[in-house]
């Protein structure tokens, strides 16, 4: 029931947005016009996207044991964590869509804090398709250059919100409990 007002909340804004989206087409209002037809290919987009990513998700809870992600993402796992947390997300499609959903899996399997704040962040600013973009039209020595830098803070800035947070925090998954 605590959602009920959420989900009433989102239908209200569509149907609104729809009745703006028609009044533009029957008006010919350009902007309007625009804004639907981003809309319309955003959603496909993530309805080609989101499924198999989530599918991805759940093989990945399924599959992969506690122990491993303890072992490679945990408290005890240092520099080593750091560094697959940053592979992992850079190899990742759908950005932050999909961290956050395998952030949760990652996090109830064991990976510490400092780790997922990493991760969340990389997958951000890491991004394999997103580097090759930018290095191809900014050049390479400004893709490493931003690398050198980034990196470093991302990892800085994940260290310091865990230890201020501290590891007894958690991720919520939205079912309330």
């Amino acid at each position: 029931m605590k959602h009920g007002g959420s989900f009433r909340s989102g239908c209200i804004a569509l149907a609104l947005f729809g009745a703006f989206a028609a009044m533009s087409w029957y008006q010919g209002f350009e902007p309007g016009i625009r804004s639907a037809e981003n809309l319309v290919s955003f959603t496909r987009s993530m309805a080609g996207l989101l499924p198999p990513a989530f599918l991805l998700v759940g093989l990945f809870n399924s599959w992969v044991k506690r122990e491993t992600v303890e072992s490679n993402l945990g408290k005890d796992s240092g520099a080593r964590g750091y560094f697959w947390a940053i592979v992992l997300a850079g190899t990742m499609v759908g950005g932050i869509f999909v961290a956050l959903p395998l952030c949760l899996v990652l996090q109830r399997k064991g990976a510490s804090l400092g780790v997922l704040f990493t991760f969340l962040n990389a997958a951000a600013i890491c991004r394999v398709p997103m580097t090759i973009f930018e290095a191809s039209f900014l050049g390479i020595s400004f893709t490493i250059m931003r690398f050198a830098v980034s990196i470093p803070l991302v990892i800085l800035v994940a260290r310091l919100m865990a230890s201020w947070l501290g590891e007894d925090f958690r991720v919520r998954d939205g079912s309330g409990a």
